[in-house]
């Protein structure tokens, strides 16, 4: 149901993509205006998909879809007003379309974190799979569509079809009953949940060099959508029919990525993949700096789809399973930040090349810095995608405080003592590394490692957290995958008891009396 809404709703998107492309070729008086249409939806993304991303992981996804979906709805229908008084100028049809690029980023995190709600983990890669054939099947038809739509009608009646698609979504939504979300802490904070997503990001060496690839491919790939409405009309001499036509191609050969992607993900590791899809999108490009025909233009636009597709779904994928739960509509934003500011960057860099020198020059360009994009996979190898490892490890069980502590009570100093035979030091240290890189993507401030220095075989390692929730909400963070750190450590401890953790609030001054006294355990009769 939601699925068959979504794609309803992409076929609008698409159809006002076409009319908002043509009528700016219409009013706009510079390339750039023309390629800014793309990065104004995209734009909005770069801007806010992060703060969407906290409100994914903390509140109900649900109702987060549906305001943004009524938003666009009435964006939408505005939009259909002013085209059809007339009303509308260049940087008005900008504005209108940032504000439905703004209502699509508060959705797309909460969207893209559904998937784990609505399949198992292990079918995760074939539903957005799907989600992305869903949006090219539109895209092989919502163009062409478009285009005839504008050329007899008019880009207001585009916009209308839009306006009506936003309805099957609102329905669908509404119909959806999502699985409870059960917290047993109390929601972070939403700045805290931004900064914990920022934090986890950084602090993960796999994700890193998946959005950096990401950022690096919609750069250079955005060219053919930021300047196809100037490839059809001024290179080819056509009509919006023939900018429909070519969209078109484009979101059939996406259609073939998707089908093929299952069967290349089987037999091709990632790097390999994405570095294909970067050379065939490069080589698209270079072909459309070059070409007057529409029969070639078609044909590598159906290569060119295929790469989009197959690089964007195993991007996407490759965050969905390298990050667990607590943390994904976060990732996924800041995914959706680094692959849609690439395009929002990369569509005015485009627009500003073929203003100042020419369009197959902008092409050109756009498809060397895909060329160098599959050769920094040479020397930084995308991830595997993770399995179950990053479930919740469930270790941790809170401990019995005789202090009557509040989940608000801090900030907290937590100790851990090892003792270590001089001959597993260089091992010890080179596990620590990988320990302070966990304690502070969970959460952990101020680490620091501390060695006695009248017992050297004795290390302490410390770290703070603001309050006792933090410290709860730390610990079961923890996944199978950190359990291996965990465990090997543990294995290196030499002392005579298991490994001692001291876990203490600390006081800034010295009251005159104790105001956090001991909990009453006596039972009232």
């Amino acid at each position: 149901m939601l699925w068959g809404a979504t794609m309803m709703s992409n076929l609008g998107t698409l159809v006002q993509t076409v009319g908002a492309g043509w009528l700016m070729t219409s009013i706009a008086t510079s390339p750039v205006q023309v390629a800014l249409v793309a990065g104004s939806n995209t734009l909005p993304i770069m801007l806010f998909a992060l703060l969407a991303g906290a409100l994914a992981d903390s509140y109900d996804r649900r109702r987060i879809m549906l305001v943004a979906q009524i938003f666009m709805f009435v964006v939408s229908i505005a939009l259909t007003a002013a085209a059809w008084l007339d009303l509308l100028t260049p940087w008005s049809l900008l504005a209108f379309t940032f504000l439905i690029g703004c209502g699509m980023a508060v959705h797309n995190p909460s969207w893209q974190s559904s998937v784990r709600d609505l399949v198992p983990r292990e079918d995760v890669p074939s539903a957005v799979l799907m989600n992305s054939m869903g949006f090219n099947l539109m895209r092989s038809v919502g163009p062409a569509l478009g285009g005839f739509i504008v050329s007899i009608a008019g880009a207001a009646l585009a916009f209308a079809v839009n306006a009506a698609s936003y309805i099957f979504l609102i329905i669908a939504l509404l119909a959806w009953r999502s699985p409870a979300n059960e917290q047993r802490l109390p929601r972070e904070p939403f700045l805290l949940a931004v900064s914990a997503g920022i934090r986890y990001v950084a602090m993960s060496p796999n994700l890193l060099r998946v959005l950096a690839r990401t950022f690096l491919f919609g750069f250079g790939a955005v060219a053919i959508l930021a300047l196809l409405p100037l490839v059809a009309r001024q290179q080819l001499q056509g009509t919006a029919i023939t900018f429909g036509i070519l969209l078109g191609s484009y979101g059939v050969g996406a259609i073939g990525g998707a089908l093929g992607s299952l069967w290349l993900r089987a037999r091709f590791d990632n790097e390999q993949i994405i570095r294909a899809g970067f050379l065939a999108v490069s080589l698209a490009v270079m072909v459309l700096a070059v070409s007057s025909s529409l029969l070639i233009d078609c044909l590598v636009l159906l290569l060119a789809g295929a790469g989009w597709l197959s690089s964007l779904s195993l991007f996407n994928v490759s965050v969905q399973l390298s990050t667990p739960r607590w943390v994904v509509g976060r990732a996924l934003s800041i995914y959706q930040t680094c692959a849609f500011g690439g395009m929002a960057i990369g569509a005015w860099v485009w627009g500003a090349i073929a203003a100042e020198a020419s369009l197959p020059a902008a092409l050109m360009a756009a498809g060397l810095v895909l060329v160098g994009g599959a050769a920094v996979g040479l020397l930084v190898r995308l991830p595997q995608s993770g399995g179950d490892e990053l479930d919740p490890l469930g270790r941790f069980r809170e401990p019995e405080l005789r202090l009557d502590l509040r989940q608000r009570s801090g900030p907290i100093m937590v100790m851990v003592d090892y003792e270590i035979d001089q001959a597993d030091v260089p091992e010890f240290l080179r596990l620590m590394a990988d320990r302070r890189r966990i304690r502070i993507r969970d959460g952990a401030r101020q680490w620091a490692l501390l060695r006695d220095l009248e017992n050297p075989d004795i290390w302490t390692e410390t770290y703070h957290v603001a309050t006792w929730i933090e410290y709860v909400r730390h610990n079961e963070r923890r996944t199978k995958a950190d359990a291996e750190v965990s465990d090997r450590l543990a294995a290196l401890h030499r002392g005579p008891t298991p490994l001692r953790v001291h876990r203490m609030i600390e006081r800034q001054t010295v009251p005159l009396r104790d105001d956090m006294p001991l909990k009453d355990y006596t039972e009232l009769p």
